[in-house]
């Protein structure tokens, strides 16, 4: 880990700490974005840690912007700080100024279009996306649109849109977003596409899904060695001993494969690490919260207890930005397409 990404993992864990404690959490079920904790995010740089300096941001480098997600997936940070981010990173890209306020992005779900065509001096939407993060309570939408045979970035105000409100199961919301008949004048082609506003989607999910593990572990071991039964701590069991390290070896593993999926997408969005990473922290996420519900027993399925804000989330991230079958399939596709003679070489140098 280099220095300057040590000084912002340890700025960010001590920020999100303060700013992530109980309460907020249970507004958080509400669909609320704590503006005290947005000011916070926004004046620490982390909302555009993606955009350039010269375009107002951050100007951050990927590896060290995308290891923020660890520490925002251990605290749950109740904002879109990923899907703002991510926005941040498509209107840079081509060349959009990044409006003030939390953001979303759409399309994210692989199938779903959103195609454009000329509007006099601006562009018309056709099309709709589901499961858009945060989209109604969003200041602004950045739409990865289709036109013709290019990729057009536009930017789109909720309100102009027809939004059914959803959620998922950890109660962040998730809307269907109807585009048709928007109009907008903020736009730009781009060379990002679908399948690279997905990859890192999906490597974003994949760090906070490794943090949320991180932080289960944490309370586990730490329930584990205060709860008493039989007359001595629960930790002491054999068999709580053995989930425990199952819950460790799988926290690991998924902390490994985001890190090695933040790596690569730096220099390559089309590297099977992401789908690696995507695959292998998703595994973890359904092991790891079964574990840990099964360490803390009852107690944990409370709403006053902080344990399900993690698991909750670990459950419906692992479906976002593509589940372990989609990325399993790409890169089943991607392994057999370049032959047994590649196999070898493909899996050591995606190490």
């Amino acid at each position: 880990m280099s220095e300057t990404r040590d000084l912002v993992c340890e700025a960010a864990e001590r920020l999100f700490a303060k700013h992530c404690g109980a309460d907020t959490m249970r507004r958080a079920d509400g669909r609320e974005v704590p503006q005290a904790r947005w000011r916070a995010l926004t004046e620490a740089g982390y909302a555009a840690a993606l955009v350039p300096e010269n375009a107002g941001g951050a100007g951050l480098e990927m590896t060290d912007a995308l290891s923020l997600l660890f520490s925002a997936g251990r605290h749950t940070v109740p904002a879109p700080l990923a899907e703002t981010m991510l926005a941040g990173w498509l209107l840079s890209a081509a060349g959009i100024p990044m409006p003030d306020g939390p953001l979303s992005v759409a399309p994210v779900r692989e199938g779903d279009v959103v195609k454009a065509s000329r509007d006099g001096a601006g562009w018309r939407l056709q099309g709709t996306a589901n499961r858009v993060p945060w989209a109604a309570r969003a200041s602004a939408i950045a739409v990865l649109a289709r036109c013709e045979d290019r990729n057009l970035v536009v930017l789109v105000a909720p309100g102009d849109c027809r939004i059914v409100a959803g959620a998922n199961l950890a109660g962040e919301p998730r809307d269907d977003v109807d585009f048709s008949g928007v109009s907008c004048k903020v736009a730009a082609f781009a060379a990002a596409g679908a399948a690279e506003l997905l990859a890192l989607g999906a490597v974003m999910r994949s760090a906070q899904m490794a943090g949320a593990l991180q932080s289960i572990l944490e309370t586990s071991v730490q329930y584990a060695r205060e709860r008493v039964q039989f007359g001595r701590p629960i930790g002491r069991f054999q068999a709580v001993q053995q989930n425990l390290a199952l819950l460790a070896g799988q926290a690991a593993a998924a902390t490994a494969a985001a890190e090695a999926a933040i790596e690569a997408v730096s220099r390559d969005l089309d590297s099977p690490a992401v789908a690696a990473g995507k695959i292998r922290t998703g595994e973890a996420a359904g092991i790891g919260a079964a574990i840990a519900h099964q360490v803390h027993g009852a107690i944990g399925f409370t709403q006053e207890h902080r344990l399900h804000y993690s698991t909750r989330r670990l459950w419906s991230w692992r479906d976002e930005f593509g589940n372990e079958a989609c990325w399993a399939r790409k890169l089943g596709a991607e392994v057999a397409a370049a032959g047994a003679d590649r196999l070898w070489h493909g899996i050591t140098a995606a190490g």
